[in-house]
């Protein structure tokens, strides 16, 4: 899924709307439980037809940001930005991410923000795994294996496998954001288990990453497990295409070190 299989798509007048009103409920100060304006004076302020800005009205609300009561209206459910949150085209700010339609940089903005989760909770997971955070993660690694010989598609698998690396840190903050985020971050995990991620060694190559960040962990050896994340997300990255040292400091030696392992593993096939 490089820049050749993906396209820019401009947002939907819907997404637009959305974001301004968003906008406009923070420029209005209004406080969670105001009632907003009718749609009727919605469309004369947005220039936008009913339909438009009921569409609107569902993406707040699907945000949290915004609820409605049977013949009563809309009204302000959390001020812009403590509503629910969800990856969001850059352009639009309402328009959530389907993998198909999103671009290289805000894939590498996905990859990012995995990276700043994904390796600390390995990290730590090392240091306070128990017995059966082990063994949930090697069920995880058990299902991801079988699927690697039927061809199956494995996403929900490998979801789980960091979930329950996430879980293993033993703060349940932590493993409640991987689990929020799950979704999220299945689109960018999808590729990996895809057709053609199976036939051209995607799938193979992300569960050896896999296997490495969980001996790491079962050895409580919090840097390898460190530099196995880092190792894994620099490879996802590069199997899409993606440049991993637009990271820049967030990845610094660590990641180019990671870089320089999958190269010479790659070598040796």
């Amino acid at each position: 899924m490089g820049a050749s299989e993906r396209s820019e798509r401009a947002p939907r007048l819907s997404d637009v709307v959305a974001r301004q009103l968003e906008g406009w409920i923070s420029e209005q100060g209004l406080q969670s439980g105001a009632l907003l304006p009718t749609e009727k004076v919605l469309c004369e302020r947005f220039g936008v037809s009913r339909a438009v800005i009921r569409e609107a009205i569902s993406r707040l609300k699907a945000d949290g940001c915004v609820m409605t009561r049977q013949g009563s209206g809309a009204y302000v459910a959390a001020l812009p930005g403590q509503g629910s949150f969800r990856l969001v085209r850059a352009s639009s700010g309402a328009h959530a991410l389907p993998a198909a339609e999103i671009s290289d940089s805000e894939v590498s903005d996905i990859f990012e923000l995995r990276y700043l989760v994904e390796t600390g909770a390995a990290e730590l997971a090392a240091q306070r795994r128990s017995g059966t955070d082990l063994e949930r993660m090697a069920a995880a690694l058990q299902r991801m294996a079988e699927a690697l010989v039927s061809g199956a598609d494995a996403v929900s698998d490998d979801d789980a496998f960091h979930v329950a690396v996430a879980a293993a840190t033993h703060n349940t903050q932590i493993e409640r954001f991987q689990v929020f985020m799950g979704q999220q971050f299945s689109d960018s995990r999808a590729p990996t288990w895809s057709a053609e991620g199976h036939r051209i060694g995607r799938a193979r190559d992300a569960q050896a990453e896999h296997a490495r960040i969980f001996d790491a962990i079962a050895a409580g050896d919090a840097v390898a497990a460190r530099a196995a994340a880092v190792a894994h997300l620099v490879g996802a990255a590069r199997r899409l295409g993606l440049d991993a040292q637009r990271w820049g400091a967030a990845v610094g030696k660590v990641a180019v070190c990671a870089v320089q392992a999958q190269h010479e593993l790659e070598s040796e096939r």
